[in-house]
């Protein structure tokens, strides 16, 4: 089997499996993060139409990687699945209002800066999680915006390295100063809490 089509359902498992896991827990919790989730499944199913195009992948292969939850699900996919290029993917999104924004930045055919406008919604959506309060998600939010901190240095330093110092905001996301905001907004039992968490996440990090 394709090392990348067992990548991609094995993601599409845990996804559907944290997906469950928050609908459990209900509240703002489980509100938030099916958002979240739920873009999240949608770029994927996005991004493994595209780059299904020209390959071997059937139509039913891409059905089988996309996750059973979303905006698009079940039609979009359906429409996604028959998707022949970009401009056809570009035709299925524009039906859905909240992804209309991203491919409009897009020129027609052009697919490089897809994964870029991408990840500007996603820093926007995540930065969103921050306006309630008393539930779960800001932590998964905490996290990706740390993450995409680090994309930004790696970013960053390769631009330097590379004396192209013009272009390091064309990957390069500013959304504000985390910690500062999660100290202003959550109280110290509830920081503590998060800073457990991190120290068991960064233990099965470097153990595994």
């Amino acid at each position: 089997m394709n090392i990348e089509i067992m990548r991609n359902t094995l993601y599409k498992a845990y996804l559907e499996d944290f997906y469950r896991f928050f609908q459990k827990l209900g509240g703002a919790t489980a509100e938030i993060m099916s958002e979240l989730l739920a873009f999240e499944a949608d770029r994927r199913a996005v991004n493994i139409t595209i780059n299904s195009i020209f390959t071997e992948l059937t139509r039913d292969d891409c059905r089988k990687l996309y996750s059973n939850f979303g905006l698009l699900y079940p039609y979009g996919h359906e429409e996604l699945a028959i998707c022949e290029d970009l401009d056809q993917v570009r035709g299925v999104m524009d039906n859905y209002p909240p992804y209309q924004s991203i491919f409009s930045k897009l020129s027609y055919g052009e697919s490089q800066m897809l994964d870029k406008a991408f990840y500007e919604e996603e820093v926007k959506r995540l930065c969103l999680s921050y306006e309630q309060q008393f539930h779960y998600a800001v932590f998964f939010a905490y996290i990706r915006l740390r993450e995409q901190e680090i994309r930004n240095l790696m970013w960053i330093s390769e631009c330097v390295a590379q004396n192209q110092k013009s272009r390091v905001h064309d990957s390069a996301y500013s959304f504000f100063n985390l910690s500062q905001l999660f100290i202003q907004h959550y109280s110290p039992n509830c920081i503590r809490f998060y800073h457990v968490i991190i120290f068991i996440f960064l233990l099965q990090h470097y153990n595994g």
